[in-house]
């Protein structure tokens, strides 16, 4: 049995007490953007239920037109009202560069990717400048209710981060 068809299996005694929620507007009017890192579940870490909160993910938890699009209709057309943005140590975008993962795919696909991979070396910086860039956004509302936290995947606590 593959690893999917074990998750399609869990998937179907989830569906037995399965709730469904009458919207798709956040309960806690909080949109989560965080980094896709296995070892870290926003919804846990948070003592999230469903219908709680919007959860954003991708490598490294990053500002990108992609998350911004998806923030701005949280917020916009579903009512979140606070963002939550969630980076982590031991981060594997802290282990290879911009360029090296774009040479890697171009060997592969025979073309550059038409994105960036936005790897950092200073956690503490790349999510101060992270936050401030949610703040500065034009397409947001609610800039002043943007908080940064650093998830320590050693201890599994939130430790706040300032612009």
């Amino acid at each position: 049995m593959t690893a999917t068809e074990k998750l399609l299996a869990r998937n179907e005694q989830y569906a037995q007490t399965f709730e469904p929620q009458p919207t798709g507007r956040p309960v806690k009017k909080v949109a989560i953007l965080a980094c896709m890192d296995a070892r870290l579940d926003p919804a846990r870490a948070l003592g999230l239920e469903e219908g709680d909160a919007h959860v954003i993910r991708n490598a490294g938890g990053v500002v990108t037109h992609d998350a911004l699009r998806s923030l701005a209709i949280s917020q916009h057309l579903l009512g979140t009202e606070e963002i939550i943005l969630i980076q982590h140590t031991d981060c594997g975008m802290q282990s290879f560069s911009d360029d090296e993962l774009a040479e890697r795919l171009e060997a592969h696909a025979g073309e550059p990717p038409p994105f960036e991979a936005h790897t950092f070396d200073d956690l503490d910086e790349n999510l101060r400048k992270s936050i401030q860039m949610l703040k500065e956004s034009p397409f947001l509302l609610n800039t002043d209710a943007v908080r940064g936290f650093v998830f320590e995947v050693e201890t599994g606590r939130l430790r706040e981060l300032h612009a």
